[in-house]
């Protein structure tokens, strides 16, 4: 795993340190009332388009996966957020931070993500979230 501490402050959007660019597709899972709204922004400003929902039946970039604690069984919502991925497309998990409302232990992604078929690459420092780059095997065979 390679760890990575990224804010927005100067040298670029956060979303675009994330790898974000304009006419990918991106998904976004998990949205309530308590994500960075500013951070949402950003990306749907980097992809020049809104965020789909849970709904949408295309061929997804990259998933964007809220994920605070009680909000489930976070292998499952691995296994639902990778279905309707591209082959190089991958998955980023925002937690809440340590200290705040909905924490999540690091080791629960960590954990999950090869249970889901996925490999974290990156970690990085996002405010009040932090947020976990998942990616498919290079290997991985569509059913």
């Amino acid at each position: 795993m390679v760890a990575a501490t990224e804010s927005s402050g100067a040298g670029g959007s956060s979303a675009h340190k994330l790898g974000f660019t304009s006419g990918m597709v991106v998904q976004e899972l998990g949205w309530d009332e308590d994500t960075d709204d500013d951070l949402r922004a950003d990306i749907e400003d980097a992809i020049g388009d809104e965020m789909l929902d849970e709904d949408a039946i295309d061929v997804i970039d990259v998933v964007v996966l809220w994920w605070r604690d009680g909000d489930g069984d976070l292998v499952d919502a691995l296994m639902d957020a990778i279905t309707p991925l591209a082959d190089d497309g991958y998955v980023w998990v925002f937690a809440p931070k340590t200290g705040t409302d909905g924490y999540v232990d690091p080791s629960e992604i960590a954990e999950s993500a090869p249970t889901a078929g996925l490999t974290q690459t990156t970690v990085v420092n996002l405010g009040d979230w932090s947020g976990y780059r998942l990616v498919q095997p290079k290997n991985r065979k569509r059913t």
